[in-house]
């Protein structure tokens, strides 16, 4: 049985894997840092181009905003505490809620209200 040797010839002379694979990051590093580039100007003049509000169209929307919130928050809380009135006011008509007793483990004290 003969044996042969066969001798690979690497694509870059004078360099092993190791330096051709750190050739190629190095490509992918730059590459990377053109990209970024290019980016960064295609936002300036993107930037450029924003039709953007007058102080007064801010200040004017922003109150408008703000005058919102405030309203809903009102009208939301009038209703909240309406809804709550209306549900002990049912409660009381069927006789349900907080027993004097003062065991405090429930609230509802009436097994037949949950079909017990």
């Amino acid at each position: 049985m003969a044996t042969q040797t066969v001798k690979v010839k690497n694509d870059e002379s004078g360099s092993n894997a190791i330096t051709g694979a750190a050739a190629g990051i190095g490509q992918r590093v730059s590459g990377t840092v053109t990209d970024a580039r290019e980016f960064m100007h295609d936002v300036r003049v993107e930037m450029k181009q924003v039709t953007w509000p007058s102080k007064d169209d801010v200040i004017s929307t922003t109150t408008v905003v703000i005058a919102t919130v405030f309203f809903f928050g009102v009208f939301l809380a009038v209703v909240d505490w309406l809804v709550q009135r209306g549900v002990a006011y049912v409660f009381k008509i069927f006789g349900v809620g907080r027993e004097s007793d003062g065991d405090g483990d429930a609230v509802v004290h009436h097994p037949y209200l949950l079909g017990l």
